[in-house]
């Protein structure tokens, strides 16, 4: 049987809970994504917190903190075969315990790792691939109104707004830095490929919805600024030792219609 869930991490651990106290599963996906057929039964399983506090605590004290951070991590790839990969290392680790951190070269424990691996590189390279503007916190008859209203202490402040679309939903594992970085300012991330967002102000973040769309004034220092960066990143560069194949390494071209240095300005 296959169990279904609505794609949160807690949902899943409420899976791994169904398979163990009520039937066996065979594959675990998310329930947006399931091809449904006559031939393969399917089970939809609810999300609830105690259920999902109860798995969470097992594999902690069971397997390990470390194979918990293993799982929460490949869990948040991009792999569409991700959660039956993680159903199959759980079920392994609950039955020899912390040791199946160590089988390397068991086929369940490579595929996670292989998941964790990708997740973890990926946020290594966003936290230098960022790149935020400024861009304007509200239109000018707003700040007449607020004015009018004597609140005007924020009218016109910026907020700082960066677009992104990693391959993994990395956005929570890369909230940290940047929020200990701009304790003082307020920014929006959008990882737009998933519609979320992370909010923050004053050190403090939380995850939203943002949907792909969205439109937004960019301020008049923020396009000088750009012009700035361009040329101290043209300045910097060694004409003679360009190597645009080590570049692609580095900086894969996926990444780059979010870079402020690729972009043209007038």
């Amino acid at each position: 049987m296959d169990y279904l869930y609505d794609g949160s991490f807690e949902g899943f651990l409420c899976c791994i809970y169904a398979h163990y106290y009520k039937k066996r599963a065979e594959g675990i996906y998310p329930e947006n994504h399931y091809q449904r057929t006559m031939l393969q039964p399917f089970f939809i399983v609810e999300t609830e917190a105690e259920k999902a506090e109860k798995v969470y605590k097992a594999i902690q004290n069971k397997i390990s903190n470390a194979s918990l951070q293993r799982v929460y991590k490949a869990f948040l790839s991009n792999d569409i075969q991700k959660e039956t990969k993680l159903l199959n290392y759980l079920v392994l680790g609950f039955r020899i315990g912390k040791k199946v951190d160590a089988l390397h070269s068991e086929t369940v424990v490579y595929q996670v790792q292989q998941l964790e691996h990708k997740v973890a590189a990926e946020q290594h390279r966003l936290l230098g691939l960022v790149r935020f503007s400024a861009i304007e916190g509200k239109k000018e008859k707003d700040k007449e109104k607020d004015k009018e209203k004597d609140i005007s202490s924020d009218a016109g402040r910026h907020i700082l707004y960066s677009a992104i679309e990693p391959d993994h939903n990395i956005l929570e594992l890369i909230a940290d830095h940047f929020a200990q970085r701009f304790p003082e300012e307020t920014f929006i991330m959008h990882d737009i490929k998933r519609e979320k967002a992370l909010f923050c102000q004053n050190g403090d973040w939380y995850l939203g919805h943002l949907r792909k769309e969205l439109t937004y004034a960019v301020s008049e220092d923020e396009l000088e600024y750009r012009k700035l960066w361009k040329k101290y990143f043209n300045s910097i560069a060694i004409t003679e030792r360009t190597n645009a194949d080590c570049q692609k390494r580095c900086m894969p071209v996926r990444y780059w219609k979010n870079l402020t240095e690729f972009h043209s300005y007038p």
